[in-house]
């Protein structure tokens, strides 16, 4: 038990008030640690009603319920709050316009609630949410129009994952006016304990770098856990590869679709130059038919030479003819990639990575690549197929742009044009 309470010199902005506080770092920092006491100490100088929430939230189980009751203990604050299995109230009390009022903390899953199921939570003083890298937009436009009361606060704690994340755009990027941001890493936290530091040691000397820097530094992550292109994302910005590459005037243009209706149509826009090959642009829609797609490629300020259609785009369809043939008769020449299996495009990619380029301006094909993963039946928690999903359809394009390389024409060192051999009768170059 602890006489006093102690707090890392950072997190001194806590008491201060301030519409939006945002802890972000990595592990080790203290930031949950430092609001759970810097609540409870606030608690006991006055009522307040604290709504404690995350993203998912399917029992008790998952909030921060044990680390408020850890800290009461810790602080020996046992008979000043009474712990329920679902709640925590103070137990003083005060008049406010003559009626009683204590302390409480709530706990609530944000992915379960609605505009209208929230609206119970808008006498709130103070939302803690905690794991904020993983809350969604949609929460984050549900919670923060319902806190509003005079003088509420919401508190956010978070190891960033990606920074196009909705919460490290909101608060990070373009935090509203008034937001403290502090960032808390190990070696702000004066109480590190050595066993801790020997296994940050460990971690350094043992893990990617950009593993380490997430885990311990706080740092951004090039992708998302358990992506099937996380170190070659990480390659890829470490070598400063996105970026302004803008339409070559010495190569051609060639436009690799992944084809959908319900599901989204991407098309990555690329060249190849010697060995690299080079996205200059990206279109993803849905619900757009071919025509559609047709006319965006040719409002371009560049020509394209040609078109690469998976292996299904050959495929005619009750409803119409095959994609290849309504492209060819908008005047496209269409080539069709031969049908190969998914795991072969993804080492295709992988090898193709090394010569890589993309344009700065395609944040949604990064996106993509950032997020394209594989599922992981809970039968057996080993990483299967990939997962499809809004962010696979960008990532199977980029792996039908490897796929379909080869078959590029590209310029020689001494400028000469040099194409692949057509053969005719298949409409493929070979």
């Amino acid at each position: 038990m602890e006489s006093v309470a102690q707090f890392p010199p950072k997190l001194e902005p806590l008491f201060k008030r301030a519409p939006y506080k945002v802890l972000r770092g990595g592990r080790g920092g203290g930031k949950s640690w430092g609001v759970a006491r810097a609540l409870l100490i606030e608690g006991l100088q006055r009522p307040i009603r604290v709504l404690c929430t995350r993203e998912t939230q399917k029992s008790i189980r998952d909030s921060v319920h044990k680390l408020l009751v850890d800290q009461i203990a810790r602080l020996g604050l046992a008979s000043q709050y009474s712990v329920q299995q679902v709640q925590i109230t103070g137990n003083g009390e005060w008049m406010i316009d003559g009626i009683p009022r204590r302390t409480e903390f709530i706990f609530a899953g944000l992915s379960d609630m609605t505009a209208d199921s929230i609206k119970s939570f808008e006498g709130a003083d103070i939302v803690w949410v905690e794991e904020g890298q993983v809350v969604t937009d949609r929460s984050w436009t549900i919670l923060i129009p319902t806190i509003r009361k005079e003088g509420s606060e919401i508190w956010i704690t978070f190891n960033p994952e990606l920074d196009t994340d909705p919460t490290w755009e909101r608060f990070i990027e373009h935090p509203p006016k008034g937001t403290i941001n502090i960032e808390l890493n190990y070696h702000d936290n004066p109480w590190f304990t050595e066993s801790m530091n020997e296994k940050r040691l460990h971690d350094k000397a043992t893990l990617p770098e950009y593993e380490y820097e997430w885990i311990w530094e706080g740092k951004c992550k090039p992708a998302v856990t358990g992506a099937i292109y996380a170190d070659q994302m990480a390659q890829l910005f470490a070598d400063h590869r996105v970026g302004d590459y803008p339409v070559s005037a010495f190569a051609p243009v060639y436009a690799v679709f992944d084809l959908g209706w319900n599901d989204a149509t991407a098309i990555v826009v690329c060249q190849r130059e010697l060995s690299a090959l080079r996205v200059i642009d990206y279109i993803e829609d849905h619900h757009k038919t071919l025509d559609w797609y047709s006319g965006q490629l040719r409002a371009k300020d560049y020509v394209i030479s040609e078109l690469f259609l998976p292996h299904d785009g050959a495929h005619g369809h009750l409803t119409g003819p095959s994609a290849q043939r309504t492209l060819e008769d908008l005047k496209w020449r269409v080539n069709v990639l031969p049908n190969q299996d998914v795991e072969d495009g993804i080492r295709a990619l992988r090898m193709m990575f090394k010569s890589l380029y993309i344009n700065g301006r395609c944040t949604r094909l990064v996106e993509c690549l950032k997020r394209y993963r594989r599922v992981i039946p809970p039968s057996t928690m080993e990483p299967a197929r990939p997962k499809h999903d809004e962010f696979s359809h960008g990532a199977d394009a980029m792996r039908y742009a490897a796929l379909a390389a080869p078959q590029m024409g590209t310029y020689s060192e001494n400028g000469g044009l040099k194409l692949p051999p057509l053969n005719y009768k298949w409409g493929f170059r070979t």
